[in-house]
Parts: C-alpha cells; structure tokens; sequence
C-alpha cells in the first residue's frame, strides 16, 4: 500500500510536506504523520522560506530549481510539490514502482 505523504505520478514525484523554517540546519526530518518534515533556515518571511524549500528539494533531487513546483500551501506549514524526473531520492522515499536501477 502506497504512503499517503508521497506518490507517483508517471515519472513525477508529488510530496505531501510538514515545513519547519528557522531550523538549526536544512534537513529532511522524516515522517511526520501523513508528511514529510523538513526544516529550513530559512525564515517564513515574504516568500524567503517557500523559494529556499524549492532550492533544497532540487538539490536533494539533483533536478534543475524550475523542475521544481509549489503546488498548494503557500502560506502555511502544510505544503504539496511536484517535483519533474527526480534524478536522485532520498533513503526515505521508495524508488518509482517499474523504475529499473536505483537512486
């Protein structure tokens, strides 16, 4: 049974996410109920801790910063991206179902 906190959609990756700004260090958390936590340094002030969220995933992805979307939760700490063609995945979150090698 697939996890409510991510899902596949065909080579695209949807999130659901739990984020913490001004955090120690930018990290993913883990689980966090039916999403996954991650802390920024980044502030919640003016749109400075949605853009740096959007770096951070595609860096942890190693997809290019437009690969990734802000899908709702612009203003809250409950967010939904969609990130295009992950290239790499985090221990965390299981490979695409079919998908040949690995991360």
């Amino acid at each position: 049974m697939p996890e409510s906190w991510y899902r596949w959609q065909d080579d695209d990756l949807i999130l659901s996410l739990r984020v913490q700004p001004r955090a120690s260090r930018d990290e993913i958390a883990g689980r966090h109920g039916d999403h996954l936590k991650i802390r920024l340094t980044a502030p919640p002030v003016d749109g400075k801790a949605n853009r740096h969220l959007l770096r951070f995933l595609a860096r942890t992805f190693g997809v290019p910063n437009a690969q990734v979307e802000l899908l709702s939760g612009q203003t809250g700490r409950t967010k939904k991206v969609r990130i295009l063609g992950p290239r790499r995945l985090p221990d965390v979150i299981p490979p695409r179902p079919g998908a040949v090698g690995g991360s």
